[in-house]
């Protein structure tokens, strides 16, 4: 089978830096020593490497021994996790991604320029409940939320999104949010250059394919967005994880296959992929 790979695709330099500082602080502290919170990326597989190397993962600050090594993951964390941690006397080591600090950064920034903070992205994502830490009070809505009850009439928005959501995306958010009346609003854009490179670059191999599979974690946002947006140029797609989860009945009738991957996926798992599916 033909397979044609996007050219943009894989670890961004935000879970680049995550491993490497996971690593570095094992192997530093020893196994066993270093605690996670929460996973460190959204991709099993690498979790699983990180594991195996001595990294332990939890979710509950309260059940980690005080001896222990805090790691706060790619995705970051509120301001009371910080203080809670150094309240029980553990050390902590930040991976969180610059680009996720930046929307921090800004969120606590407009707050105190007296703006409503708005943030686009989904609610339940550990990224988004870290970022509106940062400021007491933080609208976040999404394509289901009904803006004429989630947000005031008048006055002024300061308005930022999850970093891996798509610009096509935040674009059609803002036009409804900028449908009603508003003294001010303030867009800052917090969203990542890199999710959107490999989403271009799956979105652009479509054109010349006749299925698309999208490699990643089935609970990462931005390859769960690059699915669909390939699904949105009319490209029959799957997302999947690794090779494992591949069906032949996915590429019946099929000659010409595209390969795109989020940014946790690692190169292993994509090259691993388009081998055994060139083999068919």
């Amino acid at each position: 089978m033909q397979v044609k790979v996007a050219s943009s695709r894989g670890f961004c330099f935000g879970v680049n830096d995550a491993i490497k500082i996971a690593n570095e602080a094992v192997e530093k502290r020893g196994k066993g020593q270093v605690v996670s919170l929460g996973p460190v990326i959204h991709n099993r597989q690498v979790v699983s490497q990180l594991e195996e190397a001595g990294l332990d993962q939890s979710d509950d600050l309260e059940t980690i021994e005080p001896a222990k090594t805090i790691l706060i993951r790619s995705h970051g964390a509120f301001p009371g996790v910080f203080a809670e941690a150094k309240r029980r006397g553990h050390e902590i080591i930040d991976a969180t991604c610059v680009l996720v600090k930046h929307a921090q950064d800004v969120v606590k920034q407009l707050h105190e320029e007296g703006y409503h903070v708005v943030m686009i992205g989904d609610r339940d994502h550990p990224e988004v409940r870290g970022v509106i830490g940062y400021a007491p009070k933080v609208t976040v809505i999404d394509e289901n939320t009904d803006l004429a009850k989630a947000l005031p009439h008048r006055g002024r928005l300061g308005i930022v999104a999850q970093t891996t959501h798509s610009p096509e995306h935040v674009a059609d958010m803002i036009a409804r949010i900028l449908r009603r009346p508003y003294i001010e609003a303030k867009i800052v854009n917090t969203s990542c250059l890199e999710v959107k490179r490999r989403q271009d670059a799956a979105v652009a191999l479509c054109e010349e394919v006749e299925v698309m599979f999208v490699l990643g974690g089935l609970h990462s946002a931005n390859t769960r967005q690059m699915a669909q947006l390939c699904e949105g140029r009319g490209c029959p797609t799957f997302h999947i994880e690794t090779w494992e989860q591949f069906s032949p009945d996915m590429v019946n009738g099929k000659q010409i296959a595209g390969v795109a991957a989020g940014a946790s996926t690692p190169e292993s798992v994509i090259k691993e992929f388009v081998r055994n599916l060139e083999a068919i």
